[in-house]
């Protein structure tokens, strides 16, 4: 299929898309009566659907043979810098994820009247800035659309959000922002040192993905630091993309984050802005500092698994459901860096299928806190109860995505899960083991929370009058269905995509500890 035929510039087609959509929003459409939101929101239903449909012409462009970046583009840009976008097989699937995703928010929207075309226009500058994280070829570019992507965001929850917004938003951009800090700095002694900021696929064959930074031994106040400069540059990207995660103990702007952002927003941080942290890892902190990683490996191990057990256990005493989701996202969260500092490839295969799992798992649950909090305007567990009787479609739906939460065999995130824990048990038996324990006690709280909400009778008076969900609902949940369920049987629709160049950054990372092991350098840290 990849071959069949070829659209020039077709990576900056689909990032722009969104972008010009919001152009026209914003100089063209006046007023806020009913005609002007109606237009707001369909001209970003079909910006959001057009890009979906024309990034499934990547698909058919991309070889999942082939391991190296494809559909690069390259072009002269600011100050000597320069603009490059391409795709690998680890890529690829975040930006579909992303496409697929956002028309679903905006119908997910479609009932907000404050200030529509302002909103709307946010949310497709930040599908703009999403794209080209995981677009970018270029460290620069990189940076630029990571950190942009906060200030969107910042103003969905900051404007469209619950009682406490202001403090989310500040929350939310502060940990993010001054976590990112750190990698700004280590991106200017990356340049000093190899004099490119590409990534991969360079026009002139030097690549700071092949660079091979230095890892002798360095002594900082006096403390010996194993791995030398590359551990400490891991330690700088590290800062951000944990945050951005968010991993144990930098989490606490999450829940915060989505109990005080509007459904949308909710939906986009847990489906895919949290995934930018992983891929964060998956580009940068292997392949550019595998000696500094293999050095923090145990330490990013053990972290995820506290993850695990503490934020389930803190999702059991929530009173909130968007909270307790949000916790539980953290959770799952853990078992993605457990899997690629297993570095194996199992563990990798296994972090990239449960972030695109999550995706559309997480993605549906805040959806399902949506449809009764737009019915009563509550999101308190104890304000639900029987909604089964009242709501049998919605109870259906809200029962099969908490299954795939907890990992239920035959949906997409029990392979996830599956594979992570697989990974891990061949470098760390006592992390796998701890982990696995964290899958019980996400069956508690996911569980806890379904029959709390939707099970026993129906005895409140502000329920006894609740509606099911209606077809705009249920259109919306479908494809989150079918994506769930054809991922949890039939999971090679991924793994395919994946494996090459899984397998090819897993080869990299061993022949660079190799070598270290060979040299000695390692000797010290093992």
């Amino acid at each position: 299929m990849a071959g069949a035929f070829k659209v020039e510039n077709l990576l900056s087609i689909v990032t722009l898309l969104p972008a010009m959509a919001a152009l026209i929003l914003l100089m063209f459409l006046r007023g806020e009566d009913a005609a002007a939101q109606s237009n707001a929101k369909w001209t970003a239903m079909i910006a959001t659907s057009a890009t979906f449909l024309v990034s499934l012409i990547i698909l058919v462009q991309f070889d999942p043979a082939e391991t190296g970046f494809q559909m690069v583009e390259e072009s002269n840009w600011l100050m000597g810098l320069k603009y490059r976008m391409g795709v690998d097989g680890i890529s690829v699937l975040f930006v579909m994820l992303t496409t697929f995703m956002m028309p679903l928010v905006i119908a997910a929207s479609w009932n907000v009247t404050n200030r529509v075309k302002e909103y709307m226009i946010a949310f497709l500058i930040l599908e703009t800035l999403m794209l080209g994280v995981f677009m970018a070829l270029d460290l620069v570019l990189f940076y630029l659309f990571f950190e942009a992507g906060l200030i969107p965001m910042f103003l969905i929850i900051g404007i469209w959000g619950g009682a406490n917004r202001i403090y989310a938003s500040f929350k939310f951009f502060l940990y993010t922002f001054l976590g990112s800090v750190l990698m700004l700095v280590a991106m200017v002694a990356m340049y000093a040192e190899a004099g490119t900021t590409c990534i991969g696929a360079c026009s002139d064959g030097i690549a700071l993905i092949s660079h091979g930074f230095a890892f002798d031994t360095l002594h900082v106040l006096g403390i010996p630091v194993v791995g030398g400069m590359q551990t400490l540059m891991f330690v700088a990207f590290f800062a951000s993309f944990a945050v951005k995660m968010p991993m144990w103990p930098v989490h606490t702007w999450l829940p915060d984050a989505h109990v005080q952002a509007p459904t949308a927003g909710s939906v986009v941080l847990a489906a895919i802005l949290l995934k930018m942290g992983g891929y964060g890892f998956l580009r940068f902190s292997l392949p550019m500092f595998p000696i500094g990683a293999s050095v923090m490996t145990d330490f990013v191990l053990w972290l995820s698994a506290i993850a695990i057990v503490y934020t389930s256990l803190v999702a059991l005493v929530q009173e909130d459901m968007k909270k307790l989701i949000a916790y539980s996202s953290v959770a799952h969260m853990g078992y993605v860096t457990m899997g690629i500092f297993a570095a194996n490839q199992q563990g990798i295969d296994g972090a990239i299928f449960q972030m695109i799992s999550h995706g559309f798992i997480s993605g549906a649950l805040f959806l399902c806190v949506g449809v009764v909090y737009d019915r009563i305007h509550s999101r308190k567990i104890a304000d639900y109860g029987g909604l089964v009787n009242r709501m049998p479609a919605y109870a259906l739906i809200f029962m099969l995505f908490t299954m795939a939460n907890v990992g239920l065999p035959g949906t997409s995130g029990f392979v996830g899960e599956f594979l992570t824990l697989v990974g891990i048990f061949q470098v760390n038996t006592w992390v796998a083991v701890v982990a696995t324990f964290g899958v019980i006690l996400s069956a508690s709280y996911a569980l806890w929370l379904y029959r709390r909400v939707m099970m026993g009778q129906l005895i409140k008076e502000s329920l006894k009058m609740i509606t099911d969900m209606d077809r705009r609902e249920k259109a919306i949940f479908a494809p989150l269905v079918v994506m769930t369920l054809l991922l949890g049987v039939y999971p090679a629709l991924v793994l395919d995509l994946i494996g090459p160049s899984v397998e090819a950054l897993v080869t990299q990372y061993e022949t660079a500890i190799a070598a270290a092991h060979g040299s000695g350098t390692l000797a010290a840290s093992q």
